[in-house]
């Protein structure tokens, strides 16, 4: 299929950006921004999405900001048109490598290679790996709009099915990641490897190194595909936080935590209780390999 008719156009800078987009809007428009295209194009092409003028934001990554990568004092900054592949294949902090190994997940390296950090958040799929992450390592999505830049925490991105809190007017400029998890690792469920992910979850567990052997202090589980945006489940965090060895029994009582505190959606090729089984599996596959497991 091809998408409804529009008119496009090409911001110079962030400042053009968010002037096309204001002046659009204000001309009766419907302007949307595009980067990588890897989630708005396919969504036009099905008439799924019909937005009446795109704001090509590809000149932007001209700019060193917005394809930097930048670690210091425990915080991950990326540019918001760093692309997947290039965290992929990025050396970063133990802290954000869980970043790193969850790429394998998204798509296929055509997809990786032109999609985006912020498009993806953005975008707001209750089952992207990005959106997970986000929650599960505190990021920060800064952005610039009319009235200046403004910092909206992951906690307070995700408003439901493709809705997030960043205004029609506003343009991503970065993402900070600003909870270090050394021991943390995603896993996710999909009928063909690159497909959208059914049930996704992501795990990061607080081991205690001075005592011996490590034992589980604390951690974050988020989970994806089992509501209509990515939920952190305190049920099951509450059960990391009581402690104890690291090791199949505990990771089982997570799991099962987890399970039995979501609600997922029933539709036609999946059910929900589909849907809490795979949760117990996932979520028990990545604790236990953030624990040291296998990858």
């Amino acid at each position: 299929m091809k998408p409804a008719a529009f008119t496009y156009h090409r911001a110079h800078d962030v400042t053009d950006a968010v002037g096309l987009l204001t002046d659009l809007a204000a001309a009766g428009e419907d302007p949307k921004l595009i980067a990588g295209g890897q989630s708005l194009m396919p969504m036009m092409n099905f008439r799924l999405a019909r937005p009446s003028a795109l704001v090509d934001l590809g000149p932007l990554r001209r700019m060193p900001s917005m394809t930097a990568l930048d670690a210091e004092a425990g915080t991950l900054t990326l540019g918001a048109l760093v692309t997947h592949h290039a965290v992929e294949t990025a050396t970063l902090p133990d802290g954000f490598a869980v970043l790193a190994r969850a790429m394998r997940w998204v798509g296929h390296l055509p997809i990786r290679s032109r999609g985006t950090v912020a498009g993806s958040l953005v975008h707001g799929d209750a089952t992207a790996e990005w959106c997970l992450l986000a929650l599960l390592l505190d990021a920060v999505v800064v952005t610039e709009g009319p009235s200046g830049r403004r910092e909206i925490p992951a906690d307070e991105l995700f408003h439901g099915f493709y809705a997030t809190a960043v205004e029609p007017d506003e343009v991503v400029v970065e993402v900070r990641f600003t909870r270090p998890a050394p021991h943390a690792a995603l896993s996710e469920f999909a009928r063909r490897h690159g497909d959208f992910a059914i049930v996704d979850a992501a795990v990061a567990l607080d081991l205690d190194g001075d005592v011996t052997p490590e034992q589980v202090s604390g951690g974050r589980v988020v989970l994806g595909g089992v509501a209509p945006a990515p939920v952190r489940v305190p049920e099951a965090e509450a059960v990391l936080a009581a402690g104890g060895a690291p090791g199949p029994e505990l990771f089982a009582a997570v799991a099962d935590a987890a399970a039995a505190a979501i609600d997922p959606p029933n539709d036609p090729q999946v059910t929900a209780a589909y849907r809490r089984r795979l949760t117990r599996t996932l979520v028990a596959d990545a604790c236990a390999q953030a624990a040291g497991g296998p990858r």
